[in-house]
């Protein structure tokens, strides 16, 4: 699933893409992608609306246009593509943006897992999809008070707090565990046994990483693109996902995996040890 570091160089691609430029049109092939409005009002209200800029939350693409904002979640496998109408469309296609550039934005999607929603700019805040998003994974956005805040009121693993998107937005499972590997936590230990140098350990390293992510284009593990067709290469990186049964690259010890609220997680047994330090 792509995370905030894919997520923002599909927006940064995009950004330099498709900016300045008018929906004239939209197709829906596959009516279960548009969350929200129905089919019908998406499609009406968005024609003839200037692409003004592309942001992000969390994993979350918005799409700022003249009256509205675009929010687009990619889920699984989605992706966009900028291409000649004269270019064949593949078979998991399933919305277009005819451009008055004379060109065409395509969302495709093999799973058909992502979702769009077109609100109001006044309105977006309040849409579910962003009320209750926590706190981006930044220096500036992310403080150690409030993480410590967050995690001393909960009993469950630190690895399901790093994934709840009320909490912080935009981690997802290969960085959690990179994230926790990196700040020499196990995965296991609850939100309230952490002391508070282990916590501002794992606010440095929740923003290490990501911004290191960020730098090398993301995590390319299965289809993973950006709007260029260029895959990311922070899995060249990865010190312990995907890496079970391998070498530690600190200890020499064996890397393991087990199941941490029903995710797949990779850790060090003796890089990050099960009870507090």
């Amino acid at each position: 699933m792509p995370e905030l570091p894919e997520v923002e160089n599909v927006r940064n691609g995009l950004k330099q893409l498709i900016v300045g430029k008018r929906i004239t049109g939209a197709r829906v092939l596959w009516p279960n992608i548009i969350k929200d409005p129905s089919v019908t009002e998406f499609k009406q209200r968005i024609e003839g609306q200037e692409i003004k800029d592309i942001r992000r939350r969390g994993k979350f693409l918005l799409f700022v246009l003249s009256r509205d904002v675009l929010i687009s979640h990619l889920r699984m496998e989605g992706k966009y593509r900028l291409e000649g109408p004269e270019v064949p469309l593949t078979k998991h296609t399933h919305v277009i943006f005819e451009l008055d550039s004379k060109e065409e934005l395509r969302y495709l999607d093999v799973r058909k897992f992502g979702k769009m929603s077109l609100v109001e700019k006044a309105d977006l805040d309040e849409h579910p999809s962003m009320r209750s998003l926590g706190p981006e994974p930044t220096d500036d956005t992310l403080e150690t008070i409030y993480l410590i805040k967050a995690l001393k009121k909960t009993e469950r693993p630190v690895k399901a707090c790093l994934l709840d998107q009320k909490i912080v937005a935009g981690i997802g499972n290969i960085y959690a565990d990179e994230i926790l590997y990196d700040a020499y936590i196990h995965p296991e230990r609850k939100g309230k046994e952490l002391n508070e140098d282990e916590i501002k350990r794992l606010r440095d390293s929740i923003i290490s990483i990501m911004n290191r992510a960020v730098e090398k284009g993301g995590t390319t593990i299965r289809t993973y693109a950006n709007a260029y067709g260029a895959e990311g290469s922070y899995q060249e990186c990865l010190a312990v996902y995907g890496r079970t049964e391998e070498v530690c690259p600190r200890c020499q010890h064996t890397i393991r995996k087990i199941k941490v609220g029903q995710r797949g997680t990779h850790y060090c047994p003796q890089c990050q040890k099960a009870g507090r330090e």
